[in-house]
C-alpha cells in the first residue's frame, strides 16, 4: 500500500521530518498511530497526525511547538496538540505518551482493530520518499487490524472497550458510516450489551458524535443503524411509545417510521430544489407543481443572497434533528374517539418540552434547541394555512411569531407532508401546501417591509400621549397598529394616533 497523495504534501513532509529529527535529538521513539494509519491504509486523506512517544509529553511538546513555530494546546494532563499554520492551510499534530512499555501494549488498549495500528515516524517519511517499500511492511499490528481494513470490517480490540469509554458506542457507528465499514457480528452484540452505558458519556461528546453521524446524506439510514444497535432510544427514549403507533389513514407510516422518514424527505426535497431547472421539471414532485418548485428554488437562493439563511443549512444536523423531532408530541397525545378515529390533539405544543429534554440530553446548543422547538410547535401551520385563502394578516402573524425561522418551518412542513404519504401518490393537497409555502416565502423574502413594517410610533409615545401603563393593553395596541399598517389601513404617524384615539375611544365608550 502507498500513501494517499493528499496526505503528504511537501509542507507536511517538512513538518514530519522536523518532528522526527526533534525526537531523535531527544532520544525519544515516535510512532504515527491510530486514525492516521487507518486513513493512510484506506487511501483517505490524513488531516490530524496522531503521534505516540516514549517520553513525557508535557516536557517535550511545548518545545516541539516552538521549534515548528506552531501553536501549543494542552488537551489534558498527558496529551497535547500542536497546530502549524501555512499560508493557506494548517497541520495538526496530536502528541500523547505511550501507554505501556511497548507500542504493542499501547495499541492493544485502543478501541477498534483498524485503529490499533502504528508505524515508526521515520518509516512514514522513508516510505513517502521512496526509500522504503510500503506501509504494510513497516506496520505494527498486534490486533490484526490490517486484515479488517482489507475486508472493511469494524471489530473491537477487546470485549470491554465500550465499558472503558461508552462514547465508543457512537464512535463505532460514526466509523462504520464514514469509512463504509461493516460492524462484525460479535462487536454488534457488544454494542447492544453495553448500549445502556451511553449516557455516562459527557453530553458535549455525544453531541459531537451525533452531528458527525447526521452530517452525511442518508441520515435516516444512519438513524436506523443506531436503532438496530439499541442506541437510538437510549438517547431518545421519548420515541419508545412511537414505535408501531398508528396514524390517520392519509399516513403511510406509524409515528416512529414517519419521524425517521421526514429526515429522508427533507434531504430528498433539498436535493430536488438544487437541480437545474430542466431536471427539476422532471422531478416526481413537479407533477402540476413545477412552477411552484422553481419559484421556491429561486426564493431560497434570494434568501441566501440576503444573508437570511444558507441553502446548505437545510440539511445541517440541527435541521435534521428538528425534522426528526417535529412529531415527538404525538405519543403523549394519542387518542382514539368513539368512531375509531385517531387524534393527536395539541401534539405540537406537547412536543416543545420533550424537544427541550432530548436536545439537552444530547448536548445541543441553544440555537439548535430553539429551532427544533419552533418546528415542533409550528410545523402544522403552513399546511393549515393552505386550506383557506392566505390573508395578509395570517402571513404577518406567522412571521411575527417565527421571524426568519418561519422559512425553515415551512420547508420542514413540506418534508413532513412527503413523509406522511411515503411511497403513496401525492394528493391535490400537496399542490395547495406547496403553493402556500411559496406565497409565505415570497412575502417574507421579497416583500418583508409590507408584512413587518417598521413602527410608526413607539411604546413610550403611546404611554405618554394616552397615559397607558406597561402591560398587555399596550402590547395589543402596538400589534393592532402593525396589523393595520401591514394591511395599508394606516400609513403615517398621524394616522396611527388617529387610529389609537378611535380604538381607545371605542373601548372607553364600552
Amino acid at each position: 500500500m502507498t500513501i494517499h497523495e493528499d496526505s503528504l504534501d511537501e509542507q507536511t513532509l517538512s513538518v514530519l521530518e522536523k518532528t522526527h529529527n526533534f525526537f531523535l535529538k531527544h532520544s525519544c521513539e515516535a510512532f504515527v498511530v491510530g486514525g492516521s494509519i487507518r486513513n493512510l491504509l484506506l487511501q483517505q486523506p490524513v488531516t490530524d497526525w496522531d503521534i505516540v512517544i516514549g517520553d513525557s509529553v508535557p516536557r517535550l511538546a511545548p518545545r516541539l511547538a516552538d521549534m515548528l513555530e506552531g501553536y501549543y494546546v494542552h488537551l489534558h494532563e498527558k496529551a497535547s496538540r500542536i497546530i502549524v499554520k501555512y499560508a493557506d492551510d494548517e497541520l495538526t499534530l496530536d502528541v500523547a505518551p505511550m501507554h505501556g512499555m511497548l507500542i504493542q501494549d499501547d495499541l492493544l488498549q485502543r478501541d477498534f482493530t483498524i485503529n490499533a495500528l502504528a508505524i515508526p515516524l521515520h518509516e512514514i517519511i522513508a516510505i513517502w520518499k521512496g526509500e522504503s517499500a510500503c506501509l504494510s511492511s513497516a506496520l505494527i499490528d498486534p490486533a490484526n487490524g490490517l486484515a479488517d481494513i482489507h475486508t472493511r470490517t469494524l471489530r473491537t480490540v477487546t470485549d470491554t472497550v465500550f465499558q472503558h469509554d461508552p462514547l465508543r458506542l457512537l464512535r463505532a457507528v460514526r466509523f462504520a458510516i464514514h469509512h463504509a465499514l461493516s460492524i462484525d457480528p460479535h462487536t454488534e452484540k457488544l454494542i447492544k450489551r453495553d448500549a445502556h452505558l451511553l449516557l455516562q458519556a459527557a453530553a458535549s461528546r455525544i453531541h459531537e458524535e451525533m452531528y458527525a453521524i447526521l452530517t452525511p446524506t442518508s441520515a435516516t439510514t444512519h438513524l436506523r443503524l443506531l436503532d438496530r444497535l439499541g442506541l437510538f432510544t437510549i438517547l431518545m427514549p421519548e420515541f419508545i411509545a412511537a414505535r408501531g403507533m398508528p396514524q390517520p389513514e392519509l399516513h403511510h407510516w406509524d409515528v416512529f417510521e414517519h419521524s425517521l422518514e421526514t429526515v429522508s424527505a427533507l434531504e430528498f426535497l433539498m436535493t430536488q430544489l438544487q437541480l437545474p431547472a430542466e431536471q427539476l421539471h422532471q422531478s416526481p414532485l413537479a407533477i402540476h407543481t413545477a412552477d411552484d418548485l422553481l419559484s421556491l428554488q429561486a426564493l431560497l437562493r434570494e434568501a441566501e443572497e440576503q444573508q437570511i439563511l444558507t441553502v446548505a443549512s437545510f440539511t445541517s444536523p440541527a435541521m435534521k434533528l428538528a425534522a426528526l423531532l417535529h412529531d415527538i408530541g404525538k405519543p403523549v397525545t394519542y387518542a382514539v374517539d368513539s368512531n375509531g378515529d385517531i387524534h393527536f390533539y395539541g401534539h405540537p405544543q406537547a412536543g416543545v418540552p420533550l424537544v427541550q429534554q432530548i436536545m439537552h440530553r444530547i448536548g445541543a446548543n441553544t440555537h439548535a434547541t430553539r429551532l427544533a422547538q419552533q418546528v415542533a410547535a409550528h410545523h402544522m401551520r403552513p399546511g393549515q394555512l393552505s386550506n383557506t385563502p392566505l390573508t395578509q394578516r395570517a402571513i404577518r402573524r406567522y412571521f411575527l411569531d417565527l421571524g426568519p425561522t418561519g422559512i425553515a418551518v415551512a420547508v420542514i412542513s413540506l418534508a413532513d407532508h412527503l413523509a406522511m404519504r411515503g411511497p403513496e401518490p401525492l394528493l391535490p393537497n400537496w399542490e395547495r401546501h406547496l403553493s402556500a409555502v411559496r406565497i409565505l416565502l415570497t412575502r417574507y423574502i421579497r416583500e418583508r417591509q409590507s408584512i413587518l413594517p417598521p413602527r410608526l410610533i413607539q411604546a413610550e409615545e403611546i404611554m405618554h400621549h394616552f397615559g397607558i401603563q406597561p402591560g398587555p393593553q399596550l402590547g395589543q395596541l402596538l400589534d393592532e397598529i402593525a396589523e393595520a399598517q401591514s394591511e395599508g389601513a394606516i400609513r403615517s404617524r398621524s394616522e396611527a394616533f388617529w387610529f389609537l384615539e378611535e380604538k381607545l375611544g371605542q373601548h372607553h365608550d364600552k
